[in-house]
């Protein structure tokens, strides 16, 4: 049984939403991902539903579904950092988890609150680029006791680098990268380096765009995760609101669950 234990907690560490070092979602963020606003209070939601039957270096028949709700508050200040506006952001993730482990060799599912992650960033803005860096930290305030549940059990600390750059001076067609490094703070646990990219075309108050994400397990580690997708989005000036969703298929992965998400994030302008 200790075995069994030790193989869905495996697994669960590998599952694309909650990997070695990982406690961040890659593919999130969209064709705009490196792109901050302007001063001001800004909530996005993200919900995130993920399904994977095919894993790699695990028992055969083994799966994995989340479901995952996560609550971004973010506040850029009129306040300048070299040369960037300084701003603060918190995200407290809510997560379903449904893991089985070798058909029915190991069955958990859980469903709670996830850690919090507290960070400040600083965000660029030139003619035709926008960059971004950011820290912070992923605090273990989620249970962390059984295979699913969606706490990782250890301090963790995220560093962000980004940029896009608009092909011409109608910003009609972008390309972005977002980089996202994660150190946890248990000697046992790898780090890890996230890279989402999105290429998107603007049509006026309408993005769309291709997207995808690569994840890689450091220090020596072997598993690492590839994926592509397609994302939409709109704006509504009048609601101060918008909508932005993308589906991802996963690829070329190594030591993991290989599937599919699907995300749609809300954004509210107060």
């Amino acid at each position: 049984m200790n075995t069994l234990k030790a193989c869905a907690l495996t697994a669960l560490l590998l599952s694309p939403l909650v990997s070695q070092a990982g406690q961040y979602v890659p593919g999130i963020e969209g064709v705009k991902s490196a792109v901050v606003p302007p001063p001001g209070v800004y909530y996005r939601g993200y919900a995130v539903h993920y399904d994977a039957d095919k894993a790699d270096g695990l028992p055969p028949n083994s799966s994995v579904k989340v479901d995952a709700l996560a609550h971004r508050f973010i506040w850029v200040t009129e306040t300048e950092v070299l040369g960037g506006q300084l701003g603060f952001e918190a995200i407290l993730p809510m997560v379903r988890t449904d893991l089985d482990i070798g058909n029915g060799m190991v069955r958990d599912k859980q469903t709670g609150l996830g850690d919090l992650f507290v960070g400040s960033l600083i965000g660029w803005h030139g003619d035709r680029w926008d960059a971004v860096a950011a820290a912070g930290i992923w605090s273990p305030t989620g249970k962390s006791s059984r295979p699913a549940d969606p706490g990782f059990g250890y301090t963790e600390l995220m560093l962000t680098l980004g940029g896009t750059y608009f092909f011409n001076d109608e910003k009609d067609l972008s390309f972005s990268a977002l980089s996202r490094y994660e150190i946890a703070d248990k000697s046992s646990v790898n780090d890890e380096l996230v890279v989402e990219w999105g290429l998107g075309k603007h049509h006026g108050l309408l993005d769309l765009g291709l997207v995808g994400y690569s994840r890689w397990e450091l220090e020596g580690g072997k598993a690492e995760t590839h994926a592509v997708g397609v994302s939409a989005g709109y704006f509504w000036p009048q609601l101060m609101m918008g909508i932005d969703a993308g589906v991802y298929q996963e690829h070329s992965v190594k030591q993991g669950f290989e599937g599919t998400k699907f995300r749609v994030a809300l954004t509210k302008v107060f």
